[in-house]
């Protein structure tokens, strides 16, 4: 029966069928900042396709289907055989396809390849944040590889191939493969010098069998895992296959799947090895240092793919209060509605120039930009993953009630949120990091205070913060309890930098004043009136029709 007591108006639309990566000015703008000239054009010939595959409806179908039929277990066949295998829905399937035909999981060895992989990450994840996961492992996995060159000859084609191919198999009999990793245990978290899976050598070189389990092993589908057992010298790093080239399984119990609070659309384990195979990657008793390659890999993706999470809330922000009128006149364009989606869309470029930068750095491959990167990334980890929940949060609010029902697709981004300040190491964990880099390696120091004194001179609040910033790193007395006081004014000096040198004066005023001269309160919305706030706000904008 239709209803007729009232007409449907003052609706915003949907945000769909629009491209992702052309509407977003500030990645577009550090994409041509950073790539090489002659990779240029084709990169944003790719990234410009992938824009629009992100922003389709039918990517916004995949996302909401994978996410509302998440992954389930099954550990036996009819006959009582163990299988532990994860059935996924189809969308799944497709959004990962997508994503490693669109080249997500190959970076190395191409121009500019970090800055293209790190841009395209961060379109496509808007669409389906999930399935981030075993891109970000399988792209990471491959310096840990590097270690031992006969078995990344073997395995790294593999992982950069932009052939997707599900399903158990023998890698060798595959023309893509997808890797995970297995670090903490039950009695360990973060600690994992705690754990205690076992590694005994076989007869073969670098061959051992595991006995021993893991706590979170995410997408416990993919063709093989990075794991950390303790071997008779000590904790050392194995590349574990789920098939033996002779096509039997290998030892892999899937105990439950995590009833997660978001990421409902990737599966993440518990899981036991009992005999299992498995090869040694790099030296006995090396293999936290072995790892590190992977997992500072890794922090790099949670900081993009924060990011991108920011980026889709604001955009979902500035498009609704565009279309939402209220109070005689659209929501946007009211003074204090403007201020919130102002500071939103400050918070959220300051993100993004950071990550593009970090990208950059890896693909410039000097002994400076390592040394920068050891300090930068888990202080970027750390500050930009925290800020992405509070942001989301108060973009969803944006919304009102709208945002608050799951259509809206608000409340998937808020779930979502938290998950990179918690995965590769939580806060605490980043915020130590930094300290031992600043302890034991003055190179890096140097080579950050070299990229922030970049912008020094250029404005007033900023050298000041510097300044601060020195005074807090000269006085290590009790440094472990303001550890995250000072890696939070390293995060906030440097992005101020980088929106200094490379952002429109606007912005760069706007960050400034409230994030580094005090001119800005605990919550967003409360950024200086006397500032331009609407060109902010217009620079946000994902689509030019209002």
């Amino acid at each position: 029966m239709a209803t007729t007591t009232h007409t449907v108006s003052n609706q915003a639309p949907p945000l769909l069928g629009y491209d992702v990566f052309g509407a977003d000015r500030v990645l577009g703008e550090a994409v041509e900042r950073h790539l090489p000239a002659e990779v240029l054009e084709e990169a944003r010939e790719g990234l410009t396709a992938l824009g629009r595959s992100a922003g389709s409806a039918q990517a916004a179908s995949w996302g909401t289907e994978a996410n509302a039929h998440p992954p389930r277990l099954r550990t036996h066949d009819r006959y009582g055989h163990r299988l532990d295998e994860v059935d996924f829905h189809p969308a799944w399937h497709r959004l990962l396809g997508h994503a490693v035909g669109a080249g997500l999981t190959g970076a190395w060895d191409r121009p500019g390849g970090h800055v293209r992989r790190a841009a395209g990450f961060l379109v496509w994840t808007q669409a389906e944040a999930g399935h981030g996961c075993p891109l970000s492992m399988t792209h990471a996995a491959v310096p840990a590889l590097r270690a031992e060159p006969e078995v990344a000859a073997a395995w790294e084609p593999l992982l950069t191939s932009r052939v997707y191919e599900q399903g158990l198999r023998p890698p060798g009999r595959k023309a893509g493969a997808l890797l995970g990793m297995g670090m903490t245990e039950k009695q360990g978290g973060s600690d994992v010098r705690a754990n205690t899976t076992r590694a005994e050598p076989l007869s073969e070189d670098g061959a051992y069998v595991l006995t021993g389990h893991k706590w979170f092993c995410s997408a416990p589908m993919s063709d093989g895992f990075l794991v950390l057992a303790q071997a008779p010298d000590g904790l050392t790093c194995f590349l574990l296959p789920r098939v033996l080239p002779d096509g039997s399984r290998n030892p892999f119990a899937i105990q439950r799947l995590k009833d997660k609070l978001g990421n409902r659309s990737n599966a993440s384990a518990e899981v036991e090895f009992d005999g299992t195979w498995a090869r040694r990657i790099g030296a006995e008793g090396q293999g936290v240092r072995t790892i590190m390659g992977m997992v500072a890999a890794t922090r790099l993706d949670c900081v993009t793919g924060s990011a991108a999470l920011m980026r889709q809330a604001v955009a979902q922000a500035v498009h609704h209060t565009t279309h939402r009128s209220a109070f005689g006149g659209p929501l946007v364009d009211k003074p204090l509605m403007r201020n919130v989606l102002a500071d939103l869309a400050v918070e959220s470029e300051a993100a993004t120039v950071l990550a593009m930068r970090l990208a950059a750095a890896y693909d410039d491959g000097g002994e400076s930009e390592a040394a920068f990167l050891r300090i930068a990334v888990p202080a970027a980890k750390y500050w930009v993953t925290k800020r992405c929940t509070p942001l989301v949060g108060e973009a969803l609010e944006c919304l009102g009630g709208n945002g608050y029902v799951e259509e809206s697709g608000m409340p998937r981004l808020l779930r979502e949120a938290p998950l990179n300040s918690i995965w590769e190491g939580s806060g605490n964990v980043q915020a130590l990091d930094v300290l031992r880099v600043l302890r034991r390696e003055p190179l890096a120091l140097n080579a950050f205070l070299q990229e922030v004194g970049r912008a020094r001179g250029a404005d007033h609040r900023l050298d000041a913060a510097i300044r601060d910033m020195l005074t807090e790193l000269a006085d290590l007395e009790g440094i472990e309890a303001r550890a995250r006081r000072v890696v939070e004014r390293i995060a906030l000096v440097l992005q101020g930098s980088l929106l200094v040198r490379w952002a429109p004066p606007e912005v760069a005023d706007a960050f400034c004043s409230s994030r580094l001269g005090g001119d800005g309160g605990a919550a967003f919305g409360t950024l200086p009136h006397t500032l331009d706030l609407a060109s902010v706000v217009a620079r946000a904008r994902p689509v030019e029709d209002s």
